[in-house]
């Protein structure tokens, strides 16, 4: 744990710049190879998210500089009675057309590490700077779809939902929604067609981490 720690601290968070893009389109394309080209994040996109917010973009970066990990986040209204969406129309299509600075949360687009430097718990960083920035900027909290990487192995013998009821108890461990759920987010419902990768047979988890400043209604 000592050396984990040891570790984290030669990384630390910065806001990407558009000296960045082409390293951010690195740590996408390698963090999910198995996502259709047109849902991928492409420099084009990543220049619009710095122009358009540049709070909520993130790069994590070593010691000399390399970028080994980001996050893109924007600012929306969340309906909890209907949260069923696609991905790539929450996102408009990676432009952030949706992106309202007058909402109530903060969506998490998109959260990558390069496959060499995972396992070294380096997404804590970026989450914990993502729920900074929702506690300055005074929202109520942060939304994701969490994608169930980990149901792909499960899905011809278990239903989804039997699936997300496991994760919920601890009963199963899912490479990317477990980990979210020790960044602190709960598990709110299931989005049934959220992106197209067979590893999560396009299925996620709505997850929300709620700010503790603000007041639950």
């Amino acid at each position: 744990m000592q050396d984990k720690l040891a570790k984290q601290g030669r990384f630390k968070v910065v806001n990407s710049r558009l000296d960045m893009v082409e390293d951010l389109v690195r740590v996408q394309r390698e963090s999910f190879p198995n996502i259709v080209e047109e849902e991928l994040i492409t420099a084009k996109h990543y220049r619009r998210h710095i122009e358009l917010f540049p709070e909520g973009q993130l790069a994590l970066v070593d010691e000399g500089g390399e970028v080994v990990g980001c996050s893109s986040d924007f600012i929306t209204q969340i309906d909890f009675d209907h949260y069923e969406h696609r991905y790539i129309d929450m996102v408009d299509n990676n432009w952030f057309g949706r992106h309202d600075p007058q909402g109530e949360w903060l969506y998490g687009a998109d959260i990558g590490i390069r496959p060499k430097y995972r396992g070294l718990g380096l997404s804590k960083l970026l989450y914990q700077a993502r729920h900074k920035l929702v506690r300055q900027l005074k929202l109520k909290g942060h939304v994701a779809g969490g994608m169930l990487i980990g149901y792909g192995r499960y899905k011809e013998n278990m239903s989804i939902e039997d699936y997300v009821a496991k994760l919920k108890r601890g009963e199963l461990f899912d490479p990317t929604v477990s980990v979210q759920m020790r960044r602190g987010f709960r598990i709110k419902g299931i989005i049934y067609d959220y992106i197209s990768d067979p590893t999560c047979d396009n299925k996620a988890a709505l997850i929300v981490w709620y700010n503790p400043d603000m007041p639950l209604i």
